[in-house]
């Protein structure tokens, strides 16, 4: 409210006022890929690029939540649009077709937890994919009145985003035309095919790098793309048909997982994918050994193998993705450097500083490798400009130069204090990037890769673990155990 309602003052036309969704906790891909704070998640390229290119254009769309709306303007339109699964983003269609304002601040006021399971995350790009086909459909940006020609260029460019399904999943299974079939993809040779596409590719990847390296780092919507695909394509096109199909259904967040294990119900189509191109690269060894004085054969063959085994690499990571981590945290830790004081029994004072906090407490870098006695009770005083908030608390943990502190029971006003000096600080989230290394195209793809070969390896692994499982839980038929006298 600080940081956002004077922007309703300034412009008396301005309906809405979108910022970042941001997110404390890993979500599936950043957890079970480890690259949590290392990679940009999935959701950095919208709201650090696309968002603010769409705010140019006066085209910012509704996401939800983390937005303030102008009530009469809402109530103008009908209330919250309910025609769609996606109603945020048709809300923001229909107050922009009565010539209304909206914008965009990209900086992040408010964070949440992010999906626990690549099920569950799934789930809320299918539903994603339905409401913005369902609009395309029902309410096309590209007829009606009340747009500006940017304005549907931006929201027929949200659309048409989700329909990647089907182009993804032809170029993950393209070279198999060839490889089994002797299909040519493209009718050309194979040196002519890569003096021509590959500094294409070379320059796009570059570019792409240089536009958007703070947001997404190379090679990864590859991943990301290759794990919805097989998911979104079918409720895409059927929304496409029949607008009114499928029902809104609210994401799941903050639930655990008590143990690691290998999802192979969701991974079914990485799996069959994965299959097919290991078959496809056999056959294609197979066609070069038959036909290795057709030197054109053996180039194309190769050139064919080459994209094979990048699909394989990126079904790799996909599969990797579907490797549940061990996820018991009731409570997130939010990593921040700000100061504290703890206030012992004896009257002793102590200037620190945080290492991280959780609502159930917080971690504190002690001065000079001090130790605290565990279960010590102590106060812990955090500031907001120049007030001071305390709040009881005893040690939980310690260690030479660290104290982990759990707050007592604390009252509902000490709750609402403590959100107010930690999770609700305006700056509470602008430094989360620093410390990322920046992406190059060369480092992303390497990324990427080792990313799938350990994906392909870890598959493997699971199988033998879940198969050794099944045969000791099997139980031992007693008829056919024989004893002697």
């Amino acid at each position: 409210m600080q940081i956002g309602l004077g922007w309703f003052l300034r412009d008396k036309l301005l309906s809405m006022l979108q910022t970042p969704h941001h997110f404390f906790s890993a979500d599936p891909f950043e957890r079970n890929l480890g690259t949590f704070r290392k990679v940009p998640n999935e959701g950095e390229l919208f709201y650090g690029l696309v968002q603010d290119g769409n705010d140019l254009w006066n085209a910012t769309f509704f996401c939800g939540s983390c937005a303030l709306l102008r009530r009469t303007m809402v109530e103008e339109i009908g209330g919250i649009a309910v025609e769609t699964v996606t109603e945020d983003a048709h809300t923001a269609l229909k107050l922009h077709r009565l010539g209304y304002t909206t914008a965009y601040l990209a900086i992040a006021q408010a964070a949440g937890l992010a999906t626990e399971s690549l099920s569950g995350h799934i789930g809320q790009r299918i539903r994603w994919a339905r409401g913005m086909t369902q609009i395309f459909r029902i309410d096309n940006p590209l007829t009606g009145k009340g747009l500006k020609i940017g304005q549907r260029l931006c929201y027929l460019n949200a659309m048409m985003h989700f329909f990647y399904g089907i182009p993804r999943l032809v170029f993950l299974t393209a070279p198999l035309s060839y490889l089994f079939f002797g299909a040519h993809v493209i009718e050309a040779a194979a040196g002519t095919i890569a003096i021509y596409a590959l500094p294409h590719m070379m320059h796009a990847s570059i570019t792409n790098s240089r536009m958007q390296r703070s947001f997404r780092h190379s090679f990864w919507a590859e991943v990301y793309e290759s794990v919805l695909a097989s998911y979104i394509t079918a409720p895409t096109l059927l929304a496409l048909i029949n607008p009114k199909l499928g029902k809104f259904n609210v994401t799941a967040k903050g639930g655990q997982i008590e143990k690691n294990y290998f999802d192979w119900a969701i991974s079914r189509p990485y799996l069959f994918l994965l299959l097919l191109n290991l078959i496809g690269f056999c056959v294609g060894i197979v066609h070069i050994y038959f036909n290795w004085h057709l030197r054109s054969v053996v180039q194309t063959t190769v050139l064919n193998l080459a994209w094979t085994t990048y699909n394989m690499l990126i079904l790799g990571a996909s599969v990797a993705a579907a490797s549940e981590r061990r996820q018991i945290r009731a409570v997130h830790r939010v990593a921040m450097q700000m100061p504290v004081m703890l206030k012992f029994s004896t009257g002793r004072t102590l200037a620190c500083e945080t290492i991280d906090y959780s609502e159930g407490g917080v971690g504190v870098a002690l001065p000079a490798a001090i130790q605290v006695p565990m279960h010590e009770r102590v106060t812990v005083s955090l500031f907001r400009g120049d007030e001071e908030y305390a709040f009881p608390a005893t040690v939980g943990f310690t260690a030479p130069g660290r104290v982990g502190l759990r707050f007592s029971q604390l009252t509902r006003e000490q709750e609402y204090e403590f959100v107010k000096t930690t999770f609700a600080r305006a700056d509470a989230w602008t430094g989360w990037a620093e410390g990322r290394q920046q992406d190059t195209p060369l480092r992303g793809l390497s990324h990427v890769l080792t990313v799938g070969a350990r994906g392909i390896v870890g598959l493997f692994e699971h199988l033998y673990a879940d198969l050794r499982s099944s045969m000791k839980s099997r139980p031992v038929d007693v008829k056919k155990l024989k004893t002697k006298d």
